[in-house]
């Protein structure tokens, strides 16, 4: 029998980047795979948009950033400031989301209208092992994550207060857009 979750994403920075990105991110767990399905609309148009699962690692249920976590007050809730409410970033939704490898070109992009949909289908001892070895752990507990969906154009605007950079990604890459609680519904 499978075990399924759902988020529902909701805006996050949305008075700031113009859209107000919300979707719905769908996690099916069957056998040894973790089926993942995400559909978004109203992102940024012609954005990658990194997307992930955030927690915290000691079991703490995640909940989700609000504009309350906008602690330096410049009027964006950066990925820095997501951490307190929401946790660490976890396992990406890219092209290997059992590789947890986060910063790199392999996700999403939306297209004109603002849209993209993804799905991938996880190995899920795999991911399991990936995720013992970096968090200690191989219990996902998806219901205590949330989903961030990341992503706007380099021509928008941020103040120098908006952190978040990544490797070589700055703070448009990683600024969060949407975000969503994961719930077992079954």
């Amino acid at each position: 029998m499978a075990t399924k979750f759902l988020a529902k994403i909701n805006p996050l920075n949305a008075d700031k980047i113009g859209t107000s990105a919300h979707g719905t991110a769908e996690f099916t767990i069957e056998g040894d795979v973790l089926d993942i399905k995400i559909e978004m609309f109203e992102t940024p148009a012609n954005t990658s948009h990194w997307e992930h699962f955030h927690g915290f690692p000691d079991g703490r249920d995640a909940a989700v950033a609000t504009s309350a976590q906008d602690v330096n007050g410049d009027g964006f809730v950066d990925l820095p400031e997501t951490e307190a409410v929401s946790g660490t970033t976890m396992v990406p939704f890219d092209n290997a989301p059992h590789e947890m490898n986060i910063p790199h070109d392999a996700y999403p992009t939306s297209d004109a209208n603002g849209h993209f949909a993804y799905q991938q289908h996880v190995p899920l001892d795999e991911l399991r092992a990936k995720f013992k070895a970096v968090f200690g752990t191989d219990d996902l507990d998806l219901d205590k994550r949330v989903v961030y969906i990341h992503g706007v154009p380099a021509s928008l605007g941020l103040p120098a207060t908006v952190a978040g950079a990544v490797g070589s990604y700055d703070a448009h890459t990683t600024l969060p857009i949407a975000v969503g609680k994961i719930e077992a519904i079954n």
